[in-house]
C-alpha cells in the first residue's frame, strides 16, 4: 500500500510488529504440555548435527558398531569446543521425508546403541568427556530389532554408562522417549531445551492405554509431567536451556550458543570432581529420583492384589562360624574374670538367644530327617484343640506326648545332624549356667549394697549416733575391762541401746522386703566350735539320704508327669498368666510339694533326724556347750539378761545373710 499510494505506514508497521512480538511472547510463555510436544516435533526444528556444527570448531564423525552395521539413526564423533575435546553422540532425525526414511525417523536399532557403546569405551579410554543429544520417539520396535537383542543392547548401555570414569552431559533437544532415550541418557547432568519433552510413553500411547482414545493426549501430556520445568521440580532434569520465541527453529544459531554455554558451565562444575566423586554423583542423581509416603492408608481395592509381606527366612549359621563366635565369647568371659571387670552381659544374652534359635532349627531338621514331622504336627493340633485353660490335661494326651518324646529321644542319635545338635545344646547349657550364675552374683551384690546402705543410714542417724557416743563415754568413765565388771544399771543401759539399734536395723531390713529373725547365739567363735564338727558328717549323711529319697520320688512316673504338666502349663500361660492359669499352676505346685513332703517325712528318715537333734540338744546342754569354753563364774548370772544375739535375714530359698 505504501508503494502504491506513496504514503508512510512505518508507524503502523512498527506497532503491528510490536503487537505480534507481544502476542508471540504471551503465547510461548504459557504453552500447554501438548503444545510443547508439538513444538518438539516441529519438522524445521534443528537436529543433532545442526547443533554440533554450530558449537564445535572441528567435528569428525565416527561410524560403525564393529559388528558389520552402521545405524544412521545415531551419529557419533569427536569434536573440539573452546579448546576441549569431547565425544559427541546423539539421535539424528531427517530434515525431509527422504532423510527421515534414511534415518529411520530418529529411532535406533541395536546396531546404533552398540555403536554408541563402542564410542563410550573409546572416550573413557582416552579421557574425553561425553556429550549426548537426545531426540527420539523411542527405540525402533520391529521384529528384526527384537531378534537382534534390542533390550539387551539398551540394558548394556545403561550398565556401562554408570561405570564410565569421564563426565557425561545429556541434552534433550527434541523429544526423549522411553528406554531409547535413556540408553544414552545416564549422565551426571541432564539438561533440556525449553520446549523439549522427556517421557516414558508418548502422550498418544498413554491416552490410548488409559482412556482408550488418542484424543485424550492433551490430558495425558499434562498428567505425565514431561516438560523441562516439571521434570526439574521432580529432580529428574538438572536445568532448562532457553529457546527463542517461536521455538528453536526460529533461531537455530542462538539456540546452539545457549547449549554451548550450558555445556561449558556443566563441565566447569564436573571437571573439579575426581573419579570416585564423579561416579558417586552420577549414582546419587538416579538414586534420589522418586519417593515414598508413610502413614497414608492403602485403598482396600488396591490392597487386594498386593503381594503379602514375606517373613525373614531363618538361615542356619555354619558350624565353623558358630564355633568361632563361641570361642571369642569364652575368651571375653575369661578376660573379664581375670581382670575382675564386668562380664559381657549383652553379648552373653545375644549368644543364648542365637543358640536357642539354632537348637530349635536343629530339632526341626532332626524331626524331618526321622520322618516325625507329621506326628508332631498332629499332636500339636490335638493339644491346642483338646487342652483348655480351665481344666487339667487329658491323661491320654499326656501319655501320647510322653510316648512321642521317648520315641524321638531314642532315635535322635541316628539323626544326621545329631553331632551339631549336641554341640549346640552343650554350648547353650554352658552359657545358660554362666548366665544364671552371673545373675545370682549380680542380685547378691545388689542386695548386699542395699543392706550396707540401709545399715549406714541407721548408724549415721543423729539420734543413734548421740546414744552410741553417750554409751562410749560412760564405758570409758567406768574404767571396766570386761562386760562382767560393769555395774548392773550400765549393763542394762548397754543392752537397751543394743536392742534399740537392732530394732532400727531390723525395721530397715524389713523395708527392703527381707524376713528378719533374731537368733540367740550359744557359741563364741566359729574357730572354737570343735564339738560341731563331730555332727557334721552325720548331718551330711542324712542330707544325702534325704536328697536320694527326693530324687527317687521325682523319678517316679506319677510325679514326673505332674512336673512335665506344670512345665507345659507355665509355657502355655506365658509371661502374663490369667487368674485361671495361676490357680492351675499353684494347684500343681502344691501337689508336687505335698508329694515331696510325704517322701521326706518317712518314718525312717524322721527317726534319724530326731536322733541327731537329740544328740545336738544334749551337746548344747553340756557345761561347755558346743564350744566347751564358757567357764566364767558370772556366765550363768549374766546369760539370762545379757545373752548375745545375732540377726538372721532370710531372703528366699537361695539367699540368706546373717
Amino acid at each position: 500500500m505504501a508503494n502504491d499510494t506513496g504514503l508512510d505506514f512505518s508507524d503502523q508497521i512498527v506497532s503491528l510488529e510490536n503487537k505480534y512480538q507481544q502476542a508471540l511472547k504471551d503465547l510461548y510463555t504459557h504453552l500447554t504440555p501438548i503444545q510443547r510436544v508439538n513444538i518438539a516435533r516441529h519438522p524445521n526444528r534443528p537436529t543433532f548435527l545442526d547443533h554440533v556444527f554450530n558449537i564445535t570448531e572441528k567435528f569428525v564423525e565416527l561410524h560403525g558398531d564393529r559388528a558389520g552395521y552402521d545405524d544412521p539413526a545415531i551419529v557419533t564423533g569427536i569434536g573440539s569446543m573452546d579448546g576441549r575435546t569431547y565425544m559427541f553422540m546423539g539421535h539424528q532425525k531427517g530434515r525431509n521425508t527422504k532423510e527421515n526414511i534414511q534415518r529411520n525417523f530418529g529411532m535406533p536399532t541395536p546396531h546404533g546403541y552398540r555403536k554408541a557403546l563402542r564410542m563410550m569405551y573409546y572416550a573413557d579410554h582416552h579421557g574425553f568427556p561425553i556429550v549426548t543429544f537426545i531426540d527420539t520417539p523411542g527405540a525402533y520396535a520391529d521384529l528384526k530389532s527384537e531378534e537382534l537383542g534390542q533390550g539387551e543392547a539398551i540394558a548394556h548401555n545403561l550398565r556401562t554408562m554408570f561405570g564410565l570414569k569421564v563426565p557425561i552431559i545429556s541434552i534433550v533437544i527434541g523429544e526423549g522417549g522411553s528406554g531409547g532415550a535413556l540408553a544414552i541418557g545416564c549422565a551426571n547432568k541432564l539438561l533440556m531445551l525449553e520446549n523439549a519433552v522427556f517421557y516414558v510413553a508418548s502422550p498418544e500411547a498413554c491416552a490410548a492405554i488409559l482412556w482408550k482414545s488418542a484424543k485424550a493426549s492433551p490430558k495425558a501430556a499434562e498428567k505425565l509431567k514431561i516438560t523441562g520445568s516439571e521434570l526439574c521440580k521432580l529432580q529428574i532434569a538438572d536445568g532448562v536451556i532457553p529457546e527463542p520465541l517461536g521455538g528453536a527453529h526460529a533461531d537455530p544459531s542462538w539456540t546452539s550458543q545457549q547449549i554451548k554455554i550450558a555445556i561449558n558451565e556443566s563441565m566447569d562444575e564436573l571437571g573439579k570432581m575426581d573419579t570416585q566423586e564423579l561416579l558417586k554423583h552420577r549414582n546419587l542423581k538416579f538414586r534420589k529420583i522418586g519417593g515414598f509416603q508413610e502413614g497414608i492408608p492403602i485403598d482396600p481395592k488396591k490392597k487386594v492384589n498386593m503381594k503379602k509381606k514375606e517373613g525373614p527366612i531363618a538361615s542356619k549359621t555354619s558350624k565353623e562360624k558358630l564355633e568361632d563366635e563361641v570361642e571369642k565369647l569364652k575368651q571375653q568371659i575369661l578376660k573379664a574374670k581375670e581382670s575382675s571387670t564386668k562380664p559381657p552381659d549383652a553379648a552373653l544374652n545375644v549368644m543364648i538367644q542365637k543358640l536357642k534359635k539354632e537348637v530349635d532349627h536343629e530339632f526341626s531338621e532332626a524331626a524331618k530327617a526321622m520322618g516325625m514331622q507329621e506326628k508332631f504336627a498332629t499332636l500339636r493340633a490335638e493339644f491346642s484343640k483338646g487342652n483348655s485353660r480351665d481344666q487339667l490335661m487329658d491323661p491320654i494326651l499326656m501319655d501320647k506326648i510322653t510316648e512321642l518324646k521317648n520315641e524321638f529321644n531314642q532315635g535322635l542319635a541316628s539323626a544326621p545332624n545329631y553331632a551339631s545338635l549336641k554341640y549346640k545344646l552343650d554350648m547353650l547349657k554352658e552359657f545358660s549356667n554362666a548366665k544364671s550364675l552371673l545373675d545370682s552374683k549380680n542380685k547378691a551384690a545388689k542386695l548386699k549394697q542395699e543392706i550396707n546402705k540401709k545399715f549406714e543410714e541407721v548408724i549415721c542417724r543423729p539420734d543413734i549416733k548421740e546414744k552410741m557416743e553417750a554409751i562410749k563415754a560412760k564405758l570409758q568413765d567406768s574404767g571396766a575391762s570386761s562386760f562382767s565388771d560393769l555395774e548392773d544399771d550400765l549393763k542394762e543401759k548397754l543392752v537397751e541401746t543394743k536392742k534399740e539399734i537392732e530394732s532400727e536395723l531390723i525395721d530397715g531390713l524389713e523395708s527392703l522386703g527381707l524376713d528378719v529373725e533374731v537368733v540367740k547365739s550359744k557359741a563364741k567363735e566359729l574357730s572354737e566350735q570343735t564339738s560341731f564338727s563331730n555332727f557334721r558328717s552325720k548331718m551330711e549323711n542324712l542330707n544325702e539320704e534325704i536328697n536320694k529319697k527326693i530324687e527317687d520320688v521325682i523319678n517316679s512316673s506319677d510325679l514326673k508327669d505332674m512336673i512335665e504338666l506344670l512345665k507345659l502349663e507355665i509355657a502355655k500361660a506365658g509371661k502374663k498368666p490369667d487368674v485361671k492359669s495361676k490357680c492351675k499352676i499353684q494347684a500343681l505346685e502344691q501337689q508336687i510339694k505335698q508329694r515331696l513332703s510325704e517322701a521326706v517325712n518317712s518314718s525312717e528318715l524322721k527317726e534319724k533326724h530326731e536322733e541327731l537333734m537329740a544328740e545336738i540338744s544334749d551337746a548344747t546342754k553340756s557345761p561347755g556347750g558346743l564350744d566347751g569354753g564358757v567357764n566364767n563364774e558370772h556366765a550363768k548370772d549374766d546369760s539370762s539378761k545379757y545373752d548375745e544375739s545375732r540377726v538372721e535375714i532370710n531372703v528366699g530359698a537361695n539367699r540368706s545373710f546373717a
